[in-house]
């Protein structure tokens, strides 16, 4: 917004009017601007480790509340900001909601869901933070209207979530999962059966109980994880698909659609339109995948979203390469089809590796990690997300239409490794998880010589009399 550049960023601001009716690659290329976005996810990967001890010792409630209370205190410290450094503190508070909200909300929506159904559970998560993005973006349209003060109400505004997630997280009951670590077996019994619709629920609660036990003989869990059994657990949920799903380049087009498509030629209204079609897409795969999701499972889903989203980078690269970078508007026509190639790109990005960089990561992990595990998987998140938040409007300016090939070439390395790494997990008991990797083609012999190495077998064969 005008109003807001011109107060924090008046050297983007003059810029960016010099070259108001010009497309132009590194219109908005200022660090300490970006830094405004990233520095958000600097904090949240700080953060999450936090929250790990926090939702391990205190129950997810705990975390959802704490996260609740830094959103809110982020929010109206931005609302308020006369200067820069307030306006990063308060972003770093909103950081800090981040880490704590990404800490314990995918695993208490697997926690409480049932197997059957935990895909569209889980992927609530994604369905309710793309709707929050969708209305972010209507909420912007209307407030660039109200000068001078627009943007004070447009960041004012996130303390409305704020307070809905702090009461959620008061109301709501704690995890089965949760009460069993804390030693409440009767409680947790009760919201067990509650959350099934039945008293039916005697396997599922051995099933906590046994897991419970191993986690509670587990005294330092980032040191467990690191062990030759959980190697797939390590490799796939908590370091491949959280840095992925940054690496896809969908979140860059997120939060620099407005700025993209004013590069571009587009006006600053239509700008904050076309990103909010984009959004809307967002959304709409949500659902889709949330409907679906469980039925043909996280790999098609992976790898035919993966395919749609490279031929998308390609296709933008080459008509960016053709028609832009001349210091004119790009025409009706080509601009239009540029929204529908990113449109059909985020509708891809937005069944598969939005949802699912968060769904196939909290089903993977064992009790006795999961926490741990779910600090990795957010902190490695927040590290990829804040160095593309950093860097994607620098590499914008020098690799100009490269950076959607180099995006394209990033997709195929990921399919590459779902294909052959990741086993289907859909309607597969969260506890039996690891019976997937102890049955795979390439992970069985690594998982199962650590297995044979810490019950002093070598080679997988009994130890001699």
């Amino acid at each position: 917004m005008d109003d807001f550049l011109e107060k924090f960023f008046p050297d983007v601001y003059r810029k960016k009017h010099a070259h108001l009716k010009e497309t132009d690659y590194c219109k908005y290329d200022n660090q300490v601007l970006t830094l405004f976005t990233s520095s958000l996810y600097f904090s949240a990967l700080v953060m999450t480790f936090f929250a790990s001890y926090l939702t391990r010792n205190k129950g997810r409630k705990a975390t959802i509340i704490v996260g609740a209370l830094s959103f809110l205190i982020g929010a109206i410290l931005n609302a308020a900001a006369q200067n820069i450094p307030t306006l990063i503190i308060g972003r770093v508070f909103l950081g800090g909601g981040i880490g704590f909200g990404n800490q314990a909300v995918p695993l208490y929506l697997s926690e409480m869901a049932p197997a059957s159904s935990r895909g569209a559970v889980n992927q609530l998560f994604q369905f309710t933070t793309c709707a929050g993005i969708l209305i972010a973006n209507l909420v912007n349209y209307f407030t660039d209207k109200i000068h001078p003060h627009g943007w004070r109400i447009s960041l004012g505004l996130a303390g409305i979530p704020a307070v809905l997630m702090l009461l959620g997280g008061i109301f709501c009951a704690e995890t089965p999962n949760s009460l069993v670590e804390q030693g409440r077996l009767d409680e947790a019994r009760k919201v067990l059966e509650k959350v099934r619709g039945t008293k039916n629920v005697d396997a599922e609660f051995e099933d906590l109980k046994d897991a419970s036990e191993l986690a509670q003989a587990v005294k330092s869990p980032f040191k467990v994880l690191l062990k030759r059994k959980y190697r797939p657990q390590l490799i796939i949920g908590a370091l491949g698909i959280p840095a992925f799903q940054q690496l896809t380049g969908n979140n860059s087009i997120l939060f620099y659609a407005p700025v993209i498509f004013q590069s571009l030629g587009f006006g600053s209204n239509a700008a904050l339109f076309s990103s909010f079609i984009t959004n809307g897409a967002l959304l709409v795969a949500t659902v889709i995948s949330m409907f679906l999701v469980d039925k043909f499972g996280r790999r098609k889903f992976f790898l035919e979203a993966g395919f749609e989203m490279i031929c998308c980078m390609i296709i933008t690269a080459v008509v960016l390469a053709v028609e832009f970078g001349h210091g004119k508007e790009l025409s009706k026509g080509i601009s239009a089809f540029l929204v529908i190639v990113i449109f059909l790109f985020v509708l891809a990005y937005g069944r598969s590796w939005g949802p699912l960089g968060w769904l196939v990561p909290s089903e993977l992990f064992p009790l006795e990690i999961r926490s741990a595990a779910q600090s990795i998987v957010v902190c490695v998140n927040m590290i990829f997300t804040a160095l593309v938040a950093q860097l994607f409007l620098l590499s914008l300016c020098h690799l100009k239409y490269g950076i959607f090939l180099l995006f394209g070439g990033l997709i195929v390395v990921m399919s590459v490794f779902v294909f052959f790494l990741l086993p289907e997990t859909k309607q597969v008991p969260i506890e039996e998880i690891y019976l997937l990797f102890e049955n795979h083609w390439f992970w069985k012999n690594i998982v199962r010589e650590g297995t044979d190495q810490e019950q002093g077998k070598p080679n997988g064969k009994p130890i001699a009399p």
